[in-house]
């Protein structure tokens, strides 16, 4: 172990300045601290955002598990005729998104599979009748995966489709989809995906259309920190074309339930490391969430002192992670959220999914109770 290379990093860190590929590689030997890792990842996030954290009041639609793809990492999708399989009705999503503004969200995350007898006009009437119903809502709606089927359903482009779903409402994207961009791995995992340069491209399009988006990492697989770093250099190159990643959320993979059920999936002290190279890596992605329904909500926590400035929101109606054995719960309320920010020392504040804080709303105030 070099002692001059962590000088050497730590000094780039301090100093505001750009880790390379091969220096983001070091992070992952085990012979640096995490600890010291999670201190100089902190330090790059308060002096981005100070003693704040974000959080949103949301809620996860689902519409259908019914998907042509059947990623071996996937434990949601199912085939049409599966005795679980399901596709809701209009009603049912109305009803459920109404469930949602009653309780308050601003934001509907908006994500399914690919249903092989559901044309593009279906997926696209759905965006536009929650619109016209909830007009104040944000719709995160449809990964780069969904836009590229959409895009090859219709034969027309990724630019068409995305001004299309801007017609009817749609006010950003989801980073999902994008899980390792190495292709070895991609071949393993989700064989008939989009590749790398796909998603890229949609996130793209999107960024030149206006729409702002988020960025995703899937770890703790069949991949290796190199591919971690690759995947995460790629990231940062397309930021520094568009600028349009507002946050960049790192997704844990849970085995149980899919192909890969052999596998572990990541310790919680890989997790934390994987949050704090991100952020040291991602300088030019604002945002880094510490997703609770992907970490578990003891390590999301823990993940707000190693880079981590977002806990996500409310997350209800999840049931991706959840298929997979996800153990977090269904959802958190906002006061439960606004608890596990302040016993780290951070300020609690709502934002909206553009991340403008909502001043009307203040956080709830603590409640000390230690009887």
């Amino acid at each position: 172990m070099d002692w001059k290379i962590w000088e050497r990093i730590e000094a780039k860190v301090e100093a505001g300045r750009r880790l390379s590929a091969e220096e983001g590689l070091w992070l992952f030997d085990p012979s640096l601290s995490l600890h010291r890792l999670g201190q100089w990842a902190d330090r790059v996030c308060r002096r981005l955002h100070g003693q704040v954290v974000y959080y949103v009041r949301n809620a996860h639609l689902n519409p259908t598990n019914v998907c042509a793809l059947r990623c071996p990492i996937c434990a949601y999708s199912r085939a049409a005729g599966d005795p679980d399989a399901f596709t809701m009705s209009v009603e049912e999503v109305l009803a459920e998104v109404q469930e949602a503004v009653d309780a308050g969200c601003t934001e509907i995350h908006i994500v399914g599979g690919l249903h092989p007898e559901k044309p593009y006009q279906w997926y696209r009437d759905l965006l536009r009748l929650v619109h016209e119903a909830f007009p104040q809502l944000h719709l995160k709606a449809w990964t780069a995966v969904e836009i590229a089927w959409f895009a090859q359903q219709t034969d027309r482009s990724i630019r068409a489709i995305l001004e299309d779903l801007i017609q009817v409402g749609l006010g950003s994207l989801p980073g999902g989809g994008a899980e390792i961009f190495a292709n070895r791995v991609r071949q393993q995992i989700t064989p008939r995906k989009i590749d790398a340069q796909t998603w890229l491209a949609v996130h793209r399009e999107a960024h030149r259309l206006g729409l702002r988006s988020n960025a995703t990492m899937l770890y703790g697989h069949l991949e290796t920190p190199a591919e971690r770093i690759d995947h995460l250099i790629q990231l940062r190159q397309l930021q520094d074309e568009t600028g349009g990643f507002l946050a960049f959320v790192p997704l844990a993979f849970h085995p149980a339930r899919t192909q890969l059920a052999h596998l572990s999936g990541p310790t919680g002290l890989d997790d934390l490391r994987t949050m704090a190279v991100s952020r040291l890596i991602l300088d030019n992605i604002p945002h880094l969430k510490a997703y609770w329904v992907s970490l578990g909500v003891g390590t999301a926590q823990t993940a707000l002192a190693y880079g981590a400035n977002d806990f996500e929101g409310t997350v209800r109606q999840e049931r991706i992670h959840h298929a997979a054995g996800s153990p977090a719960p269904l959802a958190l309320s906002v006061q439960e959220i606004c608890r596990l920010i302040r016993e780290t020392g951070r300020q609690p504040v709502e934002r909206d999914s553009l991340y403008r804080p909502i001043s009307s709303r203040p956080a709830p105030a603590e409640n000390l109770n230690f009887t």
